[in-house]
């Protein structure tokens, strides 16, 4: 009995997407069957085990949240893809399409009727179908604008007018407003008459009959206070304001400084626009890191993981061309001391570890620098302060760690000059790859390009050739 319950207790469910896989597997065995045999006299029976293992995905479908819909499309090959997109139902279409990746989505688009898609828009929100537009056909935007309200087309078209790294960008324009100078027990009544409050409501936005802005009002202020006293006496003014202009990262920005749920957005004349909420913030963060992560090992674009070999080439190639380059430089570089290598076989097995150090070294500074330069921390005064500050710590850890491989080299090949050659090395390699971390994203800022793109493959790159141009250069005059 106490083996059963322990059996029990470490029995763990299958996810959805285990559980979407078996059920593909029972289908696509029928299927199998089919087209293996001549099951002519079988053929009513295999149909009807074909529509119950369909019904039964489909089934399975209805009961999972959008996201996990998502999820799933993406862990799939593109027949089998196309295979559950099919299935999904057409309610959840626009929500499923928000959840995907960019590279997905558009597989799932393609797949798609613009009847189909103006659909999938009918059941999304302004500002969702305004984040889903820059991926729609043009005649299908036309179409979904025509099927809009008047008040709606125009809150899209103000939507799809701001930057896509704005908080406008991020705007919702679902709120609830109320006046200051009405009873808090009006407000109770009002909201009781909606039939639920948006997402994320944790405030009321406070406006004169202008929409100028003047206050939130808290919900759980709102339910603690005594019904008979004013909006004006219970609501707070001194509130975050945000502005469509705004960069995005600001607004993410003061969301995990003040633990916001929502905020405002107000134009220059502090008239409620519309709002932010956590959920956006959170999207965009996560977003912004997934690029940056990607921009960093040079490549351009979110990539389906199953995309066609051509499409998924397309999207590395850029930077592999650019690092054959760097590759045939660092070549050159050790051809230029072919002579000394040959003279002194060593070099060849020492000159790997001062090129790796120092780019494992400016791949530490590059990151410190982009996530410093998203968060906003650092300024034009700044900037000369942070690079004397890396310069210092690659001094302290150019010493230590030279002096430790330059005792090791001693203790392997007994010469004494190696190793001090070895330990000056490291220390102008990782002097190098400091100067170069901090510059190479400030540079790019600079220049209005994302800091973090390509930034790992031009420190490697630049440490490698560095790394072994200034270790043989070094042996070769005080060795050879």
């Amino acid at each position: 009995m106490t083996e059963t319950t322990e059996n029990n207790a470490s029995y763990e469910p299958p996810s959805p997407q285990q559980h979407i896989i078996f059920l593909l597997r029972k289908y696509k065995l029928v299927e199998g069957l089919v087209n293996l045999q001549d099951l002519q006299d079988k053929s009513h029976t295999v149909s009807s085990v074909q529509k119950q293992n369909l019904a039964e995905l489909q089934n399975y479908l209805n009961q999972l949240h959008p996201a996990d819909i998502a999820h799933i499309l993406e862990a799939l090959p593109l027949e089998d893809r196309l295979l559950i997109w099919s299935l999904v139902k057409a309610e959840h279409d626009g929500e499923v399409l928000l959840e995907t990746s960019d590279a997905v989505r558009a597989t799932l688009i393609t797949d798609m009727g613009n009847h189909e898609l103006v659909a999938a828009t009918e059941y999304l929100d302004t500002d969702e179908i305004a984040d889903l537009a820059p991926d729609l056909p043009q005649n299908v935007i036309a179409d979904v604008f025509r099927s809009l309200p008047v008040e709606e087309r125009e809150q899209l078209r103000a939507a799809m007018s701001y930057p896509e790294d704005s908080v406008g960008a991020l705007m919702d324009f679902d709120v609830i407003t109320i006046r200051e100078d009405v009873r808090l027990e009006v407000v109770l009544r009002y909201l009781r008459r909606l039939e639920e409050l948006p997402d994320h409501t944790d405030q009321l936005f406070v406006v004169d009959r202008n929409e100028q802005f003047k206050g939130v009002l808290l919900i759980n202020r709102l339910l603690v206070s005594d019904p008979e006293m004013l909006v004006a006496d219970v609501m707070t003014a001194e509130i975050i304001k945000l502005h469509p202009g705004d960069v995005a990262q600001q607004a993410a920005n003061a969301f995990e400084r003040y633990d916001l749920v929502s905020a405002s957005v107000v134009d220059d004349t502090d008239k409620l626009l519309g709002r932010v909420t956590v959920n956006t913030v959170i999207d965009f963060i996560r977003d912004k890191a997934e690029n940056e992560a990607l921009n960093l090992a040079g490549l351009s674009e979110e990539e389906d993981i199953f995309a066609p070999v051509l499409k998924s080439v397309k999207n590395r190639w850029g930077w592999l061309a650019i690092n054959l380059v760097t590759a045939f430089i660092a070549s050159r570089v050790i051809g230029l001391f072919e002579d000394s290598i040959e003279k002194l076989v060593a070099l060849a097995a020492l000159m790997p570890i001062v090129a790796g150090i120092g780019g494992n070294s400016g791949n530490q500074t590059i990151t410190m620098i982009v996530r410093a330069l998203a968060l906003e921390q650092i300024t034009t005064g700044s900037a000369w302060k942070l690079l004397t500050k890396e310069v210092g710590v690659s001094l302290v850890n150019g010493l230590m760690w030279g002096t430790i491989i330059g005792a090791f080299t001693f203790a392997i090949y007994q010469n004494a000059e190696l190793g001090l050659i070895m330990t000056m090395a490291m220390v102008l390699n990782l002097l190098l790859a400091a100067i170069l971390g901090v510059l190479i994203p400030l540079t790019l800022r600079k220049l209005g390009r994302d800091p973090a793109l390509g930034s790992s493959v031009m420190i490697t790159a630049v440490t490698d050739s560095g790394g072994f141009f200034i270790f043989l250069g070094l042996a070769t005059i005080f060795l050879l």
